[in-house]
This record gives structure tokens, sequence and C-alpha cells, in this order.
């Protein structure tokens, strides 16, 4: 089980004999017995891909939750409970993951050398149980009731402009306005309309449409865009904190902006009581609180500031 686990993390059979040390016979004779042992193929091989078929699907949920329980029952029975060690296994969202999550997971390792850490940056959502997740950095709001959640924070939805574009394009008074203007859309966040609080007393949120000028699945991309004025994008707070801080984005329609979403870290239930996994939260969350609080200051609306000159070709007269 182990070995068919790994060649789904690596991604191959050479993957799997990497990571185990095994040969790739060996590896290859591991599948081939389990496969033999329920009697339908778990996975289906190319030369330099596996791919699991439905059966193996089912199958690699079961495998990872019995090799969760069975590390965390050795580790009980040989008296190691209280000392952190093997490998823990977080995912996050890539920018969340490289920009937040990152810094610490290098300093929690110097702490703890006998633990390593594998580091999923995923944009989607992960069943941190079907996957052998043992922890998860949620900016969302939290619909999985069995998960346990630590509280770190919340973000906002902002829209953004560069003041150079605010400076060379019609005023931005509601958002109705926003039709008449060049919209950088993130595909996970709006890609032809932003929601926005009911406004007159009404109960139905205000939906604007728009024809984008631009879509991208990168927020790195989006952010580069707006910062040099190609256009309007709605982003995460502390996505753009740096720029807001800066000078370098502004916040429109500060007044209209949704409820901001929670920021979590989570894990399992019972994940908490293994030793790898109460170290990070423990080391994690009062660095993360920090962090957010920081990026949280950073990205409030700044007072106004004058627009810089264009910049041009200087007269000869």
């Amino acid at each position: 089980m182990k070995v068919f686990v790994a060649a789904l993390d690596e991604g191959s059979l050479a993957g799997a004999s990497r990571r185990t040390g095994r040969s790739a016979a060996a590896v290859s004779r591991a599948i081939a017995f389990l496969e033999a042992h329920v009697g339908v193929p778990l996975l289906h091989r190319t030369t330099r891909s596996i791919k699991l078929s439905e059966a193996g699907e089912r199958y690699a949920t079961a495998c990872r939750k019995m090799l969760t329980d069975l590390e965390e029952a050795d580790r009980q029975a040989a008296g190691e409970k209280s000392v952190p060690r093997g490998t823990l296994t977080i995912t996050a969202t890539v920018f969340s993951g490289v920009e937040v999550l990152r810094p610490i997971v290098d300093a929690f390792m110097e702490q703890y050398p006998t633990v390593n850490v594998r580091l999923y940056l995923l944009e989607r959502a992960v069943n941190l149980i079907d996957e052998g997740m043992d922890l998860a950095l949620r900016i969302s709001h939290l619909a999985d009731s069995t998960l346990i959640a630590h509280r770190i924070g919340e973000v906002r939805r902002v829209i953004v402009a560069s003041p150079r574009y605010l400076a060379t394009h019609p005023r931005i008074a509601e958002p109705g306005d926003l039709a008449k203007h060049h919209i950088i859309a993130m595909q996970h966040m709006g890609q032809d309309s932003w929601t926005f609080p009911s406004q007159d007393g009404s109960s139905v949120p205000l939906a604007v449409s728009f024809s984008p000028r631009l879509v991208v699945n990168n927020v790195r991309a989006a952010i580069s865009s707006v910062v040099e004025g190609h256009g309007i994008s709605r982003l995460l707070s502390y996505h753009v904190a740096p720029e807001i801080r800066q000078g370098l984005l502004r916040i429109v329609l500060a007044d209209a902006e949704p409820s901001p979403f929670p920021v979590h870290l989570v894990s399992p239930y019972g994940r908490l009581s293994v030793p790898k996994v109460r170290a990070f939260v423990d080391f994690a969350l009062p660095r993360l609180r920090t962090q957010f609080a920081c990026l949280a200051k950073d990205a409030e609306t700044p007072p106004e500031q004058p627009i810089p000159p264009r910049r041009g070709r200087v007269s000869a007269e």
C-alpha cells in the first residue's frame, strides 16, 4: 500500500522507486501484487505516467486512511507520542503557499529536523481525508464540519487599479461603472461578472456583468498587469497589500465590498493528536496570525495621493 500511494504522490512508478528506495521492478511487483489481491486493475500505465482506474480511486482513498491510522498506532505503541517526526503533508493555494506559508514551513523544518514536509500548492478544493493531507490553509467559508479549524484572520475582496489608469479613464463611483472599464479577470474570482452586496434596500445581490479584456489563472500575472495600468481587477486584499502600501495600486468601490473571507488552518478530526501535526499548528498559528494582521493593515485604503503626471516626449518648444 505504501508503494501504491508513493506512486500516486510522485506521478510515476519511477518516482515511487526513488521515494521508497526500491528498484523499479520491486515497485511494479508490489502494485501487481495489490491488483492480484483485489482482483481488478488499480492503475492504467503508460511509459511516462500512471492514472488511477475507477476502482483504484476508491482503493487509494482507503489505503491513505489505513496508512495514516497505522502510522499513528505505531508511534503510540512505540512510546513516541510526544516526539514530532515523519512526513507532514500540507496544502494551500499557490499564492498563499508561496508568499505566506512557505517561509513558515522553512522555519519549522529548521526547528524540527526530524520532520519532513510535503507542501502541495493547488488551485482546487482538496479533500484532506481522501488525499491524505494533514493540514490545509483555507481562505474561504468552511463547509466541511468534520474539520478542526483554527481561525487566523480574514481577507477582503478588493477592486484595484493603478493611479495612472484611474487618471486616464472614467471615474468609478458605483459598481455599474465597471462596465465602462478594462477588466482583468481571474478564472476563479468571477470571469464575466462580479457580485456586490444588495443596494437601496433590496435583498438581491447586485451582479455587474462585463466582457473581460484579459483573463488569467495566475494572481501574480493579474497584479503585474494592473500595476502597469492595463485595467482593473478584483483580488483578495492580501494579494495586493504590498502594492497598496507602496502606492502602486488603489482600492476603488471600498464601500461596496462583499463580506470578507475567513482564513483558517484546518486539519481532519483526530490529526492534532499526531505530534508532527500538533507541533506545526503550535508553531505556525501565531506566525500566520501576525502575517495576516500585517497584510490586512497594509491593504487598508490609504489617503488620496496626487496622480503622477503622464510620461511623454518633452516638447522641443
